[in-house]
């Protein structure tokens, strides 16, 4: 497992480094906001590759494009407390 100049040593390092600065307890709350963050930009990506798809043969490259919206809201999720 190579990522770039990072061998194993490093990876291992910087992933002791990090448990070590937000702790067992902290770590998934942080894993499970990362994933939904990156689930959320690729659903940006993906609405705003779709509405170019969609415009892209039409007449109305010079008019306004507004950003896509979703169908459905999401209400925001409260973190879950820890017992300890």
């Amino acid at each position: 497992m190579n990522f770039g100049n990072l061998g194993f040593m490093e990876i291992l390092l910087i992933l002791v480094v990090v448990l070590l600065l937000f702790g067992a307890k902290r770590l998934p709350e942080i894993g499970a906001s990362f994933g939904k963050s990156i689930k959320e930009f690729k659903r940006g990506i993906n609405e705003t590759q779709r509405a170019i798809n969609e415009d892209s043969g039409t007449d109305r490259l010079n008019s306004s494009v507004q950003p896509p919206t979703r169908a459905k809201e999401e209400e925001p999720v409260e973190p879950r407390r820890l017992i300890g």
